[in-house]
């Protein structure tokens, strides 16, 4: 994907992976990767608050946990999905989910 130290803590960075679009976010070291897309409306994600280990999605307010996809207020109600992540020799890498 790319060199780890491009993506800031508390940033991210947007990568098309697999033909779907991915947000890799660094929060306090620790990388997450999830689908940018709100299951309420297909919305993109990215440019919402993130807070912690989740993240708000600017359109309708509905958050998800970075860790786990998990929709954890309406209007969503599903989750959305994350993808493994490895961090090796200070670049990153993402993995198909499980």
């Amino acid at each position: 994907m790319g060199e780890a130290a491009a993506i800031a803590p508390g940033s991210y960075d947007v990568v098309e992976f697999d033909d779907t679009w991915v947000a890799v976010f660094n929060v306090e070291g620790e990388y997450l990767a999830i689908e940018d897309v709100c299951t309420h409306d297909g919305a993109e994600l990215t440019g919402g608050e993130v807070r912690g280990c989740v993240i708000e999605c600017p359109r309708h307010g509905a958050c998800f946990d970075l860790r786990t996809g998990e929709a954890m207020t309406p209007p969503a109600y599903e989750a959305t999905r994350t993808y493994p992540v490895k961090v090796d020799d200070g670049r990153i890498f993402l993995k198909e989910s499980e």
